[in-house]
Parts: C-alpha cells; structure tokens; sequence
C-alpha cells in the first residue's frame, strides 16, 4: 500500500487566527473518522501563530480526493476562505 502524505502550509490572515483555529478544531474530528484517514495532524508556529502546517496521510489518493468532497469540508472552506492569506497543498510519497 502506497500513502498519501498531504503537507498543507496554510498562511492566516493575523487578524484572523482564532476565528480559524476554531474552525479547524470544529473539522478535525469530523476528518479523522473518514474512510483512509491514517492521520490528520494540525501545528503551529511557536513564533508566528498565523503560520500552521496539516500533516496528513491517506491510504490512497482517491480517498483523499473524497475527503475534499466532503460537506464538511466545504463548510470550513467557506467559513475561511476570506481569512486565509495563502496555502500551499504538496503531495508526498515516503521514501
């Protein structure tokens, strides 16, 4: 079996982290549970909480690609959509 590492770097807008960080902890108990869900690990930046990373493994691609068409997820993107300054999505293999 071949995992799926998503690293999500994700930059806040610095008005915006708290509104954010509770809907990311509103999000990841309804991910962890999905169908290929491995792992689904939020951090932040000790020295700038506007700065988080995802780290996240999937059993396989097509899980993860139905995990971003889920409702839930939907809901989150539109409550921080405006909040967010960028992300940057990398797909990974380990080696």
């Amino acid at each position: 079996m071949t995992v799926l590492t998503i690293i999500a770097d994700i930059r806040i807008k610095p008005d915006e982290v708290e509104p954010v960080l509770a809907s990311y902890r509103n999000l990841i108990p309804q991910v962890l549970p999905e169908p290929g869900c491995l792992q689904y690990d939020l951090h932040q930046d000790n020295e700038d909480p506007a700065h988080l990373l995802f780290f996240e493994n999937w059993e396989s691609r097509e899980l993860w690609l139905d995990h971003m068409k889920t409702d839930h997820l939907a809901a989150h993107q539109a409550a921080t959509d405006d909040k967010i300054e960028s992300l940057t999505i990398y797909e990974m293999t380990k080696l």
